[in-house]
């Protein structure tokens, strides 16, 4: 399957970092991200394929093709080697990128997300995706919610609430089940110890899916990385609590600046 010319933003000077985002999601995710990071770095968010302003594919897809994506996209804008970081299946893309060109990579952030899943952890995730396909979305979308938000988040910014139930239901059912499959599907392990770039790992005290114990296993698996485990956060930490997520990823892209 060829790839697909992403739509994408670019913000910023300085070195390249690109920012991938999760299932269902958008690249305005990372906004205030971007904000925090613009004046040391040219940051570079896109939408997946069949998410926003991106092209629809043309029939199912795997990792490998969201791969070919990212790798199209570093090559439009003539980018040579970069920071690659993301949250969900976002962090299983950048090290699936990182696996096949290792060359390209400077650092890569793997947020919120998951790998060493016991198969108690992928029955949970398949029943999800399963759910979905029966009820259809709409109906597990508070499921999915009370999964990425604090109470006290959904209490408070109901206007955000609605703002990333309105991205997952304007993302085709066939392509949000299709990146659910894959994100229910891909097991790292086996192959995480063969990425050597230096990497953040960071995810939510209280993310169920992506939680801190798959995080110590995903940070130990990997010759040179970090573990950040954010207290009282769930999944959707860049929409809830970027003010807590960025000093910790500022410190670590400048500090993989000055040790380059």
């Amino acid at each position: 399957m060829a790839a697909i010319d992403c739509a994408y933003s670019v913000a910023g000077e300085g070195p390249p970092l690109f920012l991938i985002h999760g299932i269902g999601a958008r690249r305005a995710t990372f906004a205030r991200l971007v904000e925090g990071l613009q004046d040391r770095f040219t940051c570079i968010s896109y939408d997946l394929r069949g998410h926003g302003e991106s092209p629809q594919p043309a029939g199912r897809f795997g990792l490998d093709d969201l791969v070919d994506d990212l790798e199209a996209l570093r090559a439009k804008l003539g980018i040579e080697r970069a920071h690659f970081a993301g949250h969900s299946l976002g962090g299983m893309i950048g090290p699936a990128y990182a696996r096949r060109f290792p060359d390209r990579v400077r650092s890569l952030g793997l947020w919120s997300t998951a790998a060493f899943r016991s198969e108690e952890d992928s029955a949970k995730v398949r029943a999800v995706v399963q759910a979905m396909r029966e009820k259809g979305i709409g109906p597990v979308l508070d499921t999915l919610t009370a999964r990425w938000f604090t109470d006290a988040f959904v209490a408070a910014r109901p206007d955000v609430i609605a703002w990333r139930k309105q991205q997952v239901v304007e993302t085709p059912a066939d392509v949000f089940l299709n990146v659910f499959d894959i994100y229910a599907e891909t097991e790292m392990a086996p192959w995480l110890h063969k990425i050597h770039a230096s990497a953040q790992v960071l995810t939510g005290a209280l993310d169920g899916g992506c939680n801190p114990r798959l995080n110590r296993l995903i940070a130990g698996a990997m010759p040179e990385a970090e573990l950040v485990v954010l207290p009282e956060l769930k999944h959707a930490i860049f929409i809830e609590a970027t003010e807590q997520v960025l000093p910790h990823v500022r410190r670590f892209l400048l500090a993989r600046e000055q040790a380059a």
